[in-house]
């Protein structure tokens, strides 16, 4: 392990992607996203790599694309408003088959909203907010020290499938700062590209700009071939393949962390700055005699639904807290199928939920 150190959650951000060999960076200054492109920009060239800050969000999110087909780790990152104009060219990236990562720094939406108050009202808009079916890979760390980690991860997962995957922080994970130990370099799985003669089966092969192969790059429906097809048997054969290879991977993808479920007999499901408070309600609770314990969800897409269910078959009620109008509960529901109760307990003021609001809520089930 590295020397301990105090870090900023967007400072491990960036230092987890150069760990992971980021290259080429674009974007555009945003509030709270803002420092992971001060900080690029200072270090990228330090190591070789290419900082750029383009005219807009939309711009930025090509360049990404177009970089990473050329064979080089790309990133962007962002916050609500920029998020919502990355959009189109995150379903090119998905059609194509780009890897690519996105970090999203929530902040309160929708529109201007409040820019440097934290919320969580991006997890929808993070699997849906491209048109159409499509893979993605949703990441949502909690801490300092797992902002690094998730980002590391984040390079690995994109480069693997061949999809985008984004890092959906939020304010305060972002910019809190905390005392962390980063692991060795080179500890953590860095991941690489299926390349010819070494591609899993609903992964393709990817062959870059200028190795000399013959590539066709189309966000139109295509054959395995690359070319444009209306033939309803390949469209279908591509959707299904696309979103396949992250649904086969669903074990591997499900990131979640337990406490105290052994004896709960209410669970909180959290993710984010709100698993924290969460976890010291959770605490609180058993101090009082309560059986309380937590699931923590640190991937929110492909959603843990399997993990739920269980849950759900072990505890008379799940607490749902959120910093929106109840994005994840939906998913809990319909995981927990009636199993038990599930409770939503929602805060869209800009404020974190505070651990002494949820601890009624946990002793009143």
């Amino acid at each position: 392990m590295s020397k301990p150190r105090l870090m900023q959650g967007n400072e491990a951000c960036v230092e987890g992607a150069l760990e992971a060999g980021l290259r080429f960076f674009a974007g555009y200054p945003i509030t709270p996203s803002t420092e992971i492109a001060e900080m690029l920009a200072e270090r990228l060239p330090r190591v070789g790599g290419v900082f750029i800050q383009m005219e807009d969000e939309i711009g930025s999110m090509a360049a990404v694309i177009g970089a990473s087909l050329a064979g080089v780790r790309s990133m962007t990152a962002t916050s609500g408003p920029g998020f919502s104009l990355k959009q189109e060219n995150i379903g090119y990236a998905a059609i194509t088959e780009t890897p690519c990562v996105v970090v999203n720094v929530q902040r309160v939406g929708p529109s201007t909203g409040m820019p440097t108050s934290p919320a969580q009202g991006d997890v929808m808009q993070a699997r849906w907010g491209t048109h159409g079916d499509h893979p993605v890979v949703v990441l949502a760390p909690a801490s300092v020290l797992e902002t690094y980690v998730l980002t590391v991860r984040a390079f690995a997962i994109a480069d693997e499938l061949r999809v985008p995957v984004i890092l959906l922080s939020d304010e305060v994970t972002a910019h809190m700062r905390e005392r962390v130990q980063l692991p060795d370099p080179g500890a953590l799985p860095r991941g690489e590209r299926p390349r010819p003669g070494r591609a899993p089966a609903n992964v393709p092969p990817m062959v870059h700009f200028g190795e000399g192969g013959r590539i066709l790059v189309t966000g139109l429906y295509h054959d395995p071939s690359g070319f444009w097809t209306e033939k309803p048997e390949e469209a279908d054969r591509l959707l299904r393949r696309l979103c396949g290879k992250v649904e086969s991977r669903r074990e591997e993808l499900t990131l979640v962390e337990r406490w105290y479920l052994d004896d709960a007999r209410v669970a909180v499901i959290a993710y984010g700055c709100v698993a924290r408070t969460a976890l010291r309600a959770v605490r609180l609770a058993r101090e009082r005699g309560g059986r309380a314990g937590m699931l923590r969800l640190a991937c929110l897409w492909p959603f843990p639904r399997h993990e739920v269910a269980a849950l759900a078959e072990k505890v008379d009620a799940i607490v749902v807290p959120e910093m929106n109008l109840g994005q994840v509960l939906g998913e809990v529901e319909r995981a927990a199928c009636g199993r038990c109760r599930v409770i939503g307990y929602h805060r869209v003021d800009s404020e974190l939920i505070r651990p002494e609001e949820l601890v009624p809520v946990l002793e009143g089930v």
